[in-house]
């Protein structure tokens, strides 16, 4: 009896499932050393399962018998991911979950393991109560076993990780196609409308809307610096975060340059991406100048979490000692009496 199912939280994947009935014979008062089941097909391979009973005293009536089962992969396939249960049919027919105590008899579950050719088994042993595994499940001398195999089969085709940002830089780099140029101090870089407006809507409302630069080929920026756009330009045709060597010799001073750029052209996922660095280089000695930021280019999530960092009395004492508080303190006095609401001065 199989059964094919989808298997949950594994896109692409399936269980193929097979029940197989085994019997071996058990007789009046001695169990079996080794027996072996015929080849079992599941999920296109074959298996073949053992099963070794012993633990007998030279009285041969030994209190406790050890049951050993093992799985085997038979087929010369590797890298198959498969799953046994193993249950003893109890005399009246229906599987049976005794449990430990009086007995040990319970399902054998061995969880998901890995077939290859080095390692084409595994398996499971208990020890089972003699008296109960007579009384209760050797029927007409033999014992029977239900073996489930259940194989992870990989029905999914492979598709590789996005690559549009890729190629989106790559025509950035080329300036194939280009309809719009910038124009900053001597630095002119060159771009195209479509995308622009497709990341940004105050780009869009710029090339594409009523206002006098849609008609222009060349637009020049003020406030800002050639590096900066630059490393903004790539974030909108890449959606990548600048690496490392675009933030130069200061990166905390570029970072908070591309947030207030961010925040000039409504790019929220930059404007938070560069919170989250900023935020992660927050310290006594610079959490006030972060705070600025953030106060003056209206990240609030990076103001709260500045905020709760002077909540601490240990943090403000020493934050208030810096240049960058009394600027915070010159240029925002409001924030100073939200800081002082929270820490309860």
């Amino acid at each position: 009896m199989s059964k094919r199912r989808r298997l949950a939280g594994l896109e692409g994947q399936t269980i193929d499932s097979t029940v197989h009935e085994f019997s071996v014979y058990y007789g009046c008062s001695k169990g079996f050393n080794s027996i072996h089941s015929q080849l079992v097909s599941a999920g296109g391979h074959m298996w073949r399962v053992s099963f070794f009973l012993c633990g007998e005293h030279e009285s041969g009536q030994a209190e406790y018998l050890n049951l050993s089962i093992r799985f085997k992969l038979v087929s010369d396939s590797g890298g198959v991911y498969a799953m046994f249960e193993t249950f003893l049919l109890h005399m009246n027919g229906q599987p049976r979950h005794v449990a430990a105590g009086t007995s040990s008899i319970r399902p054998f579950l061995s969880g998901l393991h890995l077939f290859q050719t080095d390692y084409p088994e595994c398996g499971c042993q208990h020890n089972i109560l003699r008296t109960d595994l007579e009384r209760e499940y050797v029927t007409d001398g033999y014992l029977t076993f239900l073996c489930v195999v259940m194989v992870v089969c990989d029905r999914s085709i492979h598709v590789p990780a996005s690559d549009i940002g890729k190629h989106f830089g790559s025509l950035l780099d080329s300036s194939d196609g280009t309809d719009v140029s910038f124009v900053i101090g001597t630095v002119t870089f060159h771009a195209h409308r479509a995308v622009l407006a497709a990341r940004s809507p105050v780009f869009k409302a710029e090339l594409l809307g009523p206002m006098a630069e849609s008609t222009m080929s060349s637009i020049t920026l003020h406030d800002i610096a050639p590096t900066t756009f630059r490393a903004m330009l790539r974030f909108v045709y890449t959606d990548a975060f600048p690496g490392g060597d675009e933030l130069g010799d200061s990166p905390s001073e570029m970072v908070q340059h591309l947030l207030a750029a961010a925040d000039r052209f409504a790019l929220d996922r930059l404007k938070l991406m560069c919170a989250q660095k900023l935020w992660e280089g927050v310290s006594v000695d610079t959490v006030a100048g972060i705070l600025t930021c953030a106060e003056m280019y209206s990240c609030l999530e990076l103001k709260n979490k500045c905020i709760d960092f002077f909540a601490s009395e240990e943090n403000f004492k020493k934050a208030v000692l810096t240049r960058g508080y009394v600027q915070l303190v010159q240029e925002f006095p409001s924030i100073i009496d939200e800081l002082r609401q929270r820490i309860g001065l």
